[in-house]
């Protein structure tokens, strides 16, 4: 039994404290005052998670330094958005000496940068990794079995943590690939938005298995271009996590797919959503970095202009089916 604190109390942080607290001694920590009160006094999270009871064991803090007192790893459970300010609240905490997990996906809005080098930049020499893979939150928290992979430049930190991490219906593999693990769930929710455009235009089963196919040839082109490992995109944390989140009716980024499909103003379903759909942030800086390493990511592209409002859901479409004819890649 180790004693963890994860900093962080959305969807995601809560469901993975409340199945770890079953094994290990674990603290939530919730940056928010208010909310940590209201999770220790309701035991739930009425905003993020409302169907789930949070176990007693759970420990719940609204004090990062009571949070991180006497912690033997670290999970942060922030959105990318969020990871810059927490790991600097670490450092000025001199707490940067304790190993660090992060759960977070995708590139940062403004620096197009992948969580690992928003780690590295943040001059944390802690041993440090990604836990990522297909996950809705809900599904884990309701005890249903799940697969996730741990990826650290320091594989033995990776073994260790995966084995600490492991257990009951949550089984976490262990991987070297930090570049390959991470471009999986960051360009995965941008794909889901185009499969749920796709859906939500009612263009068919055969689309939507075209979309997925050739998004995940996207993928796996800025995986390899960026030092990852083609056969990483095509495990759990690739294939696996793209597949989950563009058909799965918990995606949030395949929500914003149909919505805007619909009709719906972006700023209206990302204010209905209540949560983070990191592909709406996450599309331009996937674009940036494709650019940057002559990548041609023509679905994402896509994605992007309508985002941006450059072209409508059916536009954007007709311009993808209008592309030359090619050998598959």
């Amino acid at each position: 039994m180790a004693s963890l604190a994860v900093l962080g109390a959305g969807a995601w942080g809560t469901a993975l404290a409340a199945v770890l607290s079953g094994r290990h001694r674990v603290t939530l920590w919730a940056r928010d005052p208010a909310q940590a009160k209201a999770l220790a006094a309701e035991r739930r999270n009425a905003r993020y998670l409302a169907e789930i009871a949070l176990p007693e064991a759970l420990r719940i803090e609204a004090s990062l330094a009571q949070a991180l007192s006497g912690a033997e790893l670290l999970i942060a459970a922030t959105p990318v958005a969020g990871l810059r300010d927490l790991l600097g609240k670490l450092k000025g905490g001199n707490l940067n000496h304790i190993p660090l997990v992060w759960l977070c996906k995708g590139f940062e809005q403004d620096s197009a940068a992948l969580p690992h080098e928003i780690v590295a930049a943040s001059g944390i020499r802690a041993p440090s990794g990604a836990l990522s893979g297909p996950s809705f939150a809900l599904e884990v928290a309701r005890g249903l079995p799940c697969a996730l992979t741990l990826a650290s430049a320091d594989a033995a930190f990776a073994t260790r943590v995966a084995a600490q991490l492991h257990g009951g219906r949550l089984r976490v593999y262990h991987s070297d690939d930090v570049v390959g693990v991470e471009i999986g769930g960051a360009v995965k929710n941008v794909l889901a938005i185009a499969v749920g455009i796709c859906d939500g235009l009612g263009l068919g089963q055969n689309a939507r298995a075209a979309l997925v196919t050739r998004g995940l040839a996207e993928l796996a082109r800025l995986g390899v271009a960026l030092g990852g490992r083609a056969e990483t995109v095509m495990g759990l944390t690739g294939a696996g996590d793209l597949i989950l989140t563009a058909t799965g009716d918990l995606s949030r980024n395949r929500r914003v797919g149909l919505e805007l499909a619909r009709g719906k103003p972006l700023a209206t379903i990302v204010a209905e959503l209540g949560h983070v759909a990191e592909g709406v942030r996450s599309a331009h800086a996937t674009l940036a970095r494709a650019k940057s390493c002559s990548v041609e990511m023509p679905i994402a592209s896509a994605v992007d202009a309508v985002l941006q409002g450059r072209l409508a859901p059916l536009q954007a479409v007709e311009l993808l089916l209008a592309r030359d004819a090619k050998a598959e890649d």
